[in-house]
């Protein structure tokens, strides 16, 4: 029996001590083995990409051949000298103000109906998430411009002749087609519901408060957690659309640029017309755009948005 067989004892007890703990070295290299496919893919696909196309933007790049340093050029352009840009921008505008508060509005309205059901919630909630799932792929893109187009299902029951052919209504079918995938924010407002005590609408109930009044003083005040969730996601998601209008004009923002989305345009100025200089000097702004439009929102949200246990404001 060698030495190093000899187990070592307390000196206090005369026990076997107990093994020693890794070292705090051995476990932060241990996380970071795990960690470092995470940590590759956020750098290689995200932070990389992002880098270069913060430098592209300062650039004249057309894809073919070395960028050419522009320094400001760019965003003076965008700014001042391309009518279309701005175009775009109140599309999209536009769009954000009648897609969003609708797609909440119907989300929420269907959480209220599924709470109340007794039978067959778990297949109605599938029925109705399911345009989640598929409204996004460029298929469904194009049978709902199949739909609003001259002659089409909404042509023949209302008469009022192609949506997507009309500019003061293109826009309007594309941002129902937006209303239409409810399915997400209305499980979270399924689940949000769920998680209100019986008790506080029992109580209102012996007092003699109305159901609008039950919706008003309880459902929204304990909801609104979830409510500004869903309204950041939304909010995020829908300057960022791109599938919809692409395939409902084209690919080309019509009629009249009234499905001019900012990101189609994006789309345009990059691919179609080779300027990826200016594509990325208008992707940068888009992100700070998005950017200051959530902390306005977080900021926004200390006045209308409470939460269980907290002190009133």
């Amino acid at each position: 029996m060698t030495t190093t067989d000899i187990p070592v004892t307390s000196a206090r007890t005369g026990r076997p001590a107990p093994p020693k703990k890794p070292g705090r070295r051995r476990r932060e290299g241990a996380a970071w083995v795990f960690l470092s496919p995470w940590v590759l893919g956020a750098t290689v696909l995200t932070l990389l990409p992002m880098a270069v196309s913060l430098y592209l933007s300062f650039t004249d790049y057309d894809m073919f051949n070395a960028p050419k340093w522009v320094g400001l050029r760019n965003y003076a352009q965008m700014f001042t000298e391309d009518p279309r840009y701005w175009r775009s921008v109140g599309a999209t505008l536009t769009y954000v103000v009648i897609a969003v508060p609708l797609q909440l509005a119907l989300a929420l309205a269907v959480a209220l109906a599924l709470k109340s059901m007794r039978r067959g919630r778990g297949f109605y909630r599938s029925a109705f998430y399911a345009p989640s799932l598929l409204g996004a792929s460029m298929s469904i893109a194009l049978v709902w411009r199949a739909i609003f187009n001259d002659g089409g299902t909404v042509d023949k029951l209302l008469g009022t002749g192609g949506w997507v052919t009309r500019p003061g209504w293109a826009l309007v079918a594309v941002a129902l087609l937006t209303v239409w995938q409810f399915g997400a924010p209305m499980v979270i407002f399924l689940a949000g519901l769920q998680q209100i005590p019986a008790e506080l609408y029992e109580a209102a109930a012996v007092d003699g408060a109305s159901r609008r009044r039950q919706f008003l003083s309880i459902t929204l005040p304990m909801l609104s957690p979830v409510l500004f969730f869903n309204l950041v996601l939304q909010t995020i998601q829908s300057f960022q659309v791109f599938t919809p209008a692409f395939a409902v004009s084209a690919g080309k923002g019509g009629p009249a640029d009234s499905t001019l989305f900012y990101t189609l345009y994006l789309y345009d100025r990059g691919f179609v017309a080779s300027h990826m200089g200016y594509a990325s000097a208008m992707a940068w702004v888009l992100l700070l755009v998005i950017g200051a439009v959530t902390a306005v929102l977080f900021r926004t949200s200390r006045s209308w948005v409470f939460y269980a246990g907290e002190e009133a404001r």
